[in-house]
Parts: structure tokens; sequence; C-alpha cells
């Protein structure tokens, strides 16, 4: 049986976009070793699923539209960077979400929940905390130099978006990095 490699995610406005591109540009004149997420990429992920039988997908789109019309449309913020597991040793670089951030975690926990009755989802151990993946770290002798450029931008501010709808979206591992397709679409009210 055919598998798609599946998540939930919501978009980002292109205003946003620009100037997340804009400080990647600059910090990879600062510290090489990070693979870059390319801009087309940009996403914030509220759940992923992994591999979904293909003839699953369509129950999934469904849920998701059921569970995202039962939330209103919200503002979020792209605000401050930092990194999983910490500055100290970053091995995924992150904006964080400031407003919005509790929309996104209630989004989360009702979609969540859909897919956990559908047995479409296994939850993770960690809780969620909503984030924009920037890069990972290739290369660990460069961790200490991103602390500082971290903590200098604690407050940076990447802009304002609407979220309006929820994406369920594909991922197709390829040499050059994932390409992702949008399988569905759920409006928020």
């Amino acid at each position: 049986m055919a598998r798609i490699r599946t998540f939930i995610a919501v978009d980002l406005a292109k205003g946003t976009k620009k100037k997340v591109t804009a400080l990647q540009e600059e910090f990879s004149k600062k510290a090489p070793g990070v693979k870059w997420v390319t801009p087309d990429n940009f996403h914030i992920t509220l759940l992923f699923l992994g591999e979904v039988e293909k003839r699953e997908v369509a129950s999934v789109c469904r849920t998701v539209e059921k569970r995202a019309r039962k939330h209103s449309s919200f503002n979020l913020n792209v605000e401050g960077l930092g990194a999983f597991p910490n500055t100290r040793r970053p091995k995924i670089l992150w904006a964080g979400i400031t407003d919005g951030a509790d929309e996104l975690k209630l989004l989360h926990d009702d979609i969540e929940a859909g897919l956990l009755e559908l047995n479409q989802y296994r939850r993770e151990d960690r809780g969620f905390t909503p984030h924009l993946t920037l890069g990972r770290l290739s290369a660990e002798d460069r961790a200490e130099d991103w602390e500082p450029i971290l903590v200098a931008h604690e407050t940076w501010l990447g802009g304002t978006t609407t979220i309006n709808e929820v994406i369920v979206m594909s991922s197709d591992m390829k040499r050059d990095g994932p390409e992702y397709s949008i399988i569905g679409r759920a409006a928020l009210k």
C-alpha cells in the first residue's frame, strides 16, 4: 500500500517570509555550518503524522477540516530566536511565536484529539512548542558560535500573519531537501 509522509501546518505571510530570509542571509555571513530551510518551505508545523496510507489521507483531511472550523481566525507574531535543545548546544535554530501561540496550541490539541480518534497519530512525548524552524546545524564544532548570535536577536521581529486556514501537507524527501505539497486545506471560522 502506498504511503504519504504527512504533516499538518499553518502558512506564513509573504512579509514574514521575506524578513526570515533576510535574517538567514545575515546569519550565513556570520557563522557557517547551517542547512537553512528554504523560503518555499517556511511553515509552522502543528502535527507531524509520518507515513500515512494513501487511502487514509482523505479521512485525515476531513478530520482536520471538521476540527479547524471550530476555531476563529487569529493573528500570530513571529518574534525572537532560540535553539533546540538549547542555545549552548544548538541543533535546530528557530524563531519564536508570541501572540497567537495560545491559539496554535488550542488548534494543535483539537486536531490531535481528532487524529488520535482516527488512529492516525501517536502523541509525542514532548509537548507542542509553536516555532518556525530556520535551519539545522550540520557541524557540531560550530555550535559555540550561535549562542551570542541568538542572544543578540532575542527580540528580533519577524512580522504578523493572519491565520485563517490549516493545511495538510505531504513531504517528499529529495536530494536537496524536502519538497512539500498541499494535499488539503481547512478554513478556520
